[in-house]
């Protein structure tokens, strides 16, 4: 089977925060967040697998620092571990004050996506290799991690079975 590095799907993307994307706490507004985090982390999954991808889900966003008006937001994401067909990746969110120079993690979050072929079905992706200490330690901690996605996808599967599919006015 084919291999990539990890830094093979890198990507990196720095944004202003304006007043219009902002909430009532004078934040960035989180579906924004959410959406640079999306967008990144399939450029990333593409670039690994050099494929058209799909995401399967966001595994987690976790809010650990407030992005305000007078900070720039960077996101770097990278796949962190692949699967038969899936590729798990890693998406660092970090904010910058700009007028003080000061840098925190915002964010962090793991997406999963998988690669399609040309009629939309599956294929197998690369490994991926790690080489930093950083991209070691989520490599290592993959596999913990699938195994939470499998078990939380079969819970919602049940768990669908239960949900009613009309509205309350219908």
């Amino acid at each position: 089977m084919e291999t990539r590095f990890v830094k093979q799907s890198r990507c990196y993307k720095t944004s202003r925060i304006f007043p219009t994307d902002v909430n009532n706490h004078n934040t960035l507004f989180g579906g924004k967040l959410m959406a640079y985090i999306d967008d990144i982390a399939s450029i990333s999954a593409s670039k690994h697998c050099r494929r058209s991808v799909v995401t399967a889900s966001t595994d987690s966003v976790d809010f650990l620092s407030p992005i305000r008006p007078t900070d720039s937001v960077s996101l770097e994401s990278f796949v962190t571990w692949t699967g038969k067909s899936s590729m798990e990746v890693f998406v660092k969110v970090m904010t910058e004050d700009l007028i003080s120079g000061e840098r925190k993690i915002a964010a962090t979050s793991f997406l999963t996506f998988v690669a399609l072929d040309e009629n939309k079905k599956p294929v197998p992706v690369p490994h991926v290799v790690p080489e930093t200490e950083e991209e070691k330690r989520l490599h290592e901690t993959a596999v913990q991690r699938a195994e939470m996605r499998r078990i939380r996808r079969e819970e919602s599967k049940k768990f669908a079975d239960y949900l009613i599919t009309s509205f309350p006015w219908e």
